[in-house]
């Protein structure tokens, strides 16, 4: 999730499209809450850790 919310950052930033920008921010903050509570021990979907 992180990595295409960075994929659609770029895009977004070269192309100039500003949906794709604030969907890849989206994402990108989504998936670092993910990952962050999934490295400190909370269970994420139902699993201790989360990719």
């Amino acid at each position: 999730m992180i990595l295409i919310g960075v994929l659609l950052l770029l895009i977004g930033f070269v192309t100039g499209i500003s949906i794709l920008w604030t969907i890849g921010l989206l994402l990108a903050v989504i998936g670092l809450v993910l990952w962050v509570a999934g490295s400190v021990g909370h269970a994420v979907g139902g699993r201790r850790h989360y990719w």
